[in-house]
């Protein structure tokens, strides 16, 4: 028996030193290379896109990958994939350590699709949402905000 899931998650991740890499010669290949990398993985993929130094995932990943695994293999899968690309002898493609993901529910499938969808639009408009472009290791997680950096938790 095959269990169900559906786990949304959307994931960022930059260019080496946010380098504008993602140019418009390889951005298709790379885009499509990603989704099928990870659809080759298991995951649901919703919408792929972004801008020269970074790329917005919307998918459902499933629970037999760990997400930092599934992650790890469609950055490397990718930049090697581009890397070994006709004509790009000379030209490094990597991506910058880390990511960022935010889980969310079914009901804001369709929004944070269309927001990962029209990332050049957001960027050009700045309407960017913070909490989607974040890629950077700050902890600022909830026990940090509900009990503050003093506060410990009773019990």
């Amino acid at each position: 028996m095959v269990p169900y899931w559906r786990l949304f998650y959307h994931i960022v991740f930059a260019t080496k030193n946010r380098e504008p890499l993602i140019t418009p010669d390889i951005e298709d290949e790379l885009h499509g290379y990603l989704t099928g990398k990870a659809t080759a993985l298991g995951a649901i993929v919703y919408a792929v896109n972004g801008i020269e130094d970074h790329v917005h995932i919307v998918a459902s990943v499933p629970p037999k990958i760990a997400l930092s695994d599934f992650i790890g293999q469609i950055k490397g899968a990718a930049s090697h994939h581009i890397n070994h690309l006709p004509g790009r002898a000379g030209l490094l493609f990597d991506w910058q350590r880390g990511y960022g993901v935010l889980s969310f529910g079914q009901k804001q499938l369709d929004w944070v699709a269309d927001y990962a969808r029209d990332q050049k639009r957001h960027h050009r408009e700045g309407t960017i949402v913070a909490a989607l472009e974040r890629v950077e290791a700050i902890d600022d997680g909830p026990a940090l905000q509900q009990w503050g950096p003093e506060a410990k938790p009773s019990g």
